[in-house]
């Protein structure tokens, strides 16, 4: 890559031209960004993921830039028309922009109607007009007439054509309107009057007659608009005023007031309304698009990060429900590793109301599978199982969560699901996923394309290919931070490890199965396909517990093991010593061991890793129940407060499950009494949190609730009741609710 790209991205991104050079140097030889980030901190200076990936993102622009260059050289030379001057401009942008308008005037076209004018010899009489020196219009424009030219009018016209499209071709012209609808550009939007009383169309009602500026306006409106559009009930414009863009045109090209000149100005009011203006618009319907896009993939994959980086519940014997009503409860008993075991369908709820019944069964698994805890989905009828399954008395503990089963039945239709389990149907693969998800939900979610998990908005609305790309990225990125156990992960987790292919994903699994598992990272080397490379790209992300050596079951690389080695020979111990003995890891100057290959980040890893090798990153796992009494919208009202859990980010609030089949929206405005920018500075996806309910529009299904006052709290959970803990009501309602009066009153007099 050449010097002033490498120049050209270090200054975009403000880091240095050496860490983009190594990164870009890196990528080629095939290192991945997980691999990058934390096994050559020496050479990116210590950058994070994010910046290696926007560095990344750069090369790859600039080498489909450089491609598009070959293709525009290779046209206009074809035409005789490329000059010296004209070949150094083409190949000194860096702005894929400024090469379309520079490629433009040579660029083949369809019929159009300069042209046709072109084709008819008025291009002299344009040019004539154009330099706006003749005042005889009338007799120079006879000198054109000709069998296709019958009269000095259609003559005038042709030239203006051309004229027209000369304008609209040139580049200090496009630069100038670019720059007006850069700052002055308003977006509107209008319903269409045959779609205005469409019972689909009043969810756009807010757009029927909007205008605002381009500028200012949010990514999630752009993709409303823009979706309404897309479903034929709204009219989408971008548009600046006539008067000041044409203003601004007439500056650059009108130098008289001549009549040559009065035609100049014709042409000018006709490029603008014809070509320049739907051009422009286009441009910026395209970008105001990929900003909105990128944006909504941004909050999309930051959902998705948090979704997989989930608390897991660790190895235990898990019970996992499939709630539903008419079909009943699908019940799966799990082993520790997520090993299905046994199944059954019970009927609690209507229209069979085995309650009884139902009971008995769950607690005679909960014994006979030695059951620790129990799951259940958070979908149709979730609030009524977990009365179940609360009622119950197993004369043990069991804790009892509640699983967003998003994507669950994605899952369980799948292919991934059908090869996992052939013998059992679609419910079952259900339940067991649910299951699973409590156990590791890392583990199980990445068996299902990242974009039909349930944590964005407008995924469907947005560049496919660039949704996958980011959302791949985010699921590699997080299988990477967490690691993988080498001998239990399943083929589709171990092909989101840096360096691991489908195919090489495959061959550890049969590798293991065939020799009883892996029992040091040396042996990975044995796996059919797995080369130097390969090895060098996954081995520090595997993990194999019970190794003989300690460091197998570590973040440390197998590179950096003759540096521990070293370190525990400097102060007379084993590897395991150093590792289990914090006294002497206390002992060691790291500065006494940085070398070429082994920087100061390098070894500060090491250190940190050494302290507890092959620890979960993830917090540990909390219990969460709804408010009791709350099971439709019907039963919120102002002023109450509950607990919920965050189900969805986005730019402007976040979702929240109050138990009411319902999710409501804590707007950014009510999630604390401070200005924030960006939700994620107060929530986390899956985060428990108490908010207040403003108001309840039932008909329109909406629900507004706050977090303010709650939000800066340590502690926003609400507390959580022991397994048998009664009715008792956990509803709180504010001071300021005037219900609170009525409910005081009602509790004296039954008191009374």
């Amino acid at each position: 890559m050449e010097d002033k790209i490498i120049k050209h991205i270090a200054a975009e991104l403000t880091i240095s031209v050496k860490q983009v050079e190594n990164i870009n140097q890196l990528h080629a030889e095939g290192s991945t960004i997980p691999f990058i980030s934390r096994y050559r901190k020496e050479a990116t200076g210590n950058l994070d993921e994010v910046v290696i990936g926007k560095v990344i993102d750069h090369i790859k622009y600039f080498n489909e830039l450089e491609k598009r260059k070959e293709t525009v050289l290779k046209t206009i030379d074809e035409q005789g028309k490329l000059t010296p001057e004209l070949k150094k401009r083409i190949l000194d942008t860096l702005s894929a922009t400024t090469l379309e308008d520079i490629y433009l005037p040579y660029k083949p076209k369809r019929k159009t109607k300069a042209s046709i004018a072109i084709e008819k010899g008025l291009e002299p009489l344009a040019t004539i007009l154009f330099a706006q020196k003749n005042n005889d219009v009338e007799p120079e424009a006879t000198k054109f007439l000709n069998e296709q030219v019958k009269d000095t009018v259609e003559a005038l016209q042709g030239a203006r054509d051309i004229m027209a499209e000369w304008i609209a071709e040139n580049e200090q012209a496009r630069n100038t309107i670019r720059k007006l609808f850069t700052g002055k550009a308003i977006l509107t939007s209008r319903v269409l009057n045959s779609k205005k009383d469409d019972e689909n169309a009043q969810k756009y009602k807010d757009y029927f007659d909007f205008n605002e500026s381009l500028a200012s306006s949010p990514s999630h409106r752009i993709m409303a608009i823009r979706r309404g559009e897309k479903e034929g009930f709204l009219i989408m414009e971008i548009s600046i005023e006539k008067e000041t863009a044409i203003g601004a045109l007439n500056e650059i090209f009108v130098q008289s007031s001549s009549p040559s000149s009065q035609q100049v100005l014709i042409a000018i009011e006709d490029s603008y309304n014809r070509l320049l203006k739907s051009s422009i618009e286009n441009e910026f319907r395209m970008l105001s698009k990929t900003k909105a896009d990128e944006e909504a993939i941004h909050v999309f994959a930051e959902n998705l990060r948090q979704l997989l980086l989930a608390s897991p519940l660790g190895p235990k014997r898990i019970l996992a429900l499939d709630p539903g009503y008419r079909t009943g409860c699908k019940v799966v008993c799990l082993d520790e590793q997520g090993t299905f075991m046994h199944y059954v369908t019970i009927f609690p709820h209507s229209p069979q109301n085995e309650w009884q019944q139902a009971s008995s069964t769950l607690k005679k698994l909960v014994s006979e599978f030695n059951i620790e805890a129990i799951g259940f989905g958070n979908g149709t009828a979730s609030k009524e199982t977990d009365k179940l399954i609360r009622s119950i008395d197993f004369e043990k503990p069991v804790s009892i969560f509640m699983v967003n089963e998003s994507g669950a039945s994605i899952y369980s239709a799948s292919e991934v699901a059908r090869e996992e389990f052939p013998e059992q149907d679609v419910t079952v693969r259900g339940a067991i996923s649910i299951g699973r998800r409590l156990l590791d939900p890392l583990s199980e979610l990445v068996k299902i394309e990242a974009k039909s998990i349930g944590v964005g908005q407008y995924q469907h609305d947005v560049n496919q290919t660039r949704l996958k790309e980011s959302l791949d990225g985010v699921v590699e990125s997080c299988v990477n931070y967490v690691g993988v156990d080498v001998n239990t992960a399943s083929k589709h987790l171990l092909t989101y490890v840096s360096g691991l292919s489908s195919t090489l994903a495959k061959n550890i699994v049969e590798y293991r199965s065939k020799n009883g598992g892996i029992k040091s990272r040396k042996d990975l080397l044995k796996v059919s396909l797995m080369g130097p490379k390969s090895f060098e790209q996954c081995a520090g992300f595997l993990r194999i517990a019970d190794a003989e050596n300690p460091l197998d079951n570590s973040a440390v690389h197998p590179e950096s093991y003759p540096l521990v080695e070293k370190m525990a020979d400097h102060l007379g111990c084993t590897v395991k010593e150093l590792i289990k003995q914090p006294d002497i890891r206390k002992k060691i100057n790291a500065a006494d061991f940085v070398s070429e290959t082994a920087g100061t980040f390098t070894i500060r890893d090491i250190l940190n890793e050494l302290e507890k090798p092959g620890r979960d990153p993830r917090s540990p796992i909390e219990e969460f129940r709804f408010a009791e009494g709350i099971t439709t919208m019907e039963d919120l009202m102002p002023g109450m407060k509950v607990p919920g859990i965050v189900t969805n980010i986005t730019n402007f609030g976040a979702f929240v499950d109050v138990g009411v089949k319902q999710d409501g929206l804590v707007h950014i405005s009510h999630m604390c009494n401070r200005y924030i920018s960006d939700p994620n500075e107060v929530v986390k996806l899956g985060q428990k949190v108490k908010v207040t309910v403003v108001e309840v529009d039932a008909s329109r299904k909406r629900i507004a609730l706050s977090m303010k006052d709650e939000a800066d709290k340590k502690d926003v959970s609400p507390r959580q009741p022991s397994n048998n803990s009664g009715k008792k009501r956990v509803i709180e309602k504010a001071s300021s609710n005037p219900f609170k009066d009525k409910l005081m009153e009602l509790k004296k007099k039954f008191k009374d």
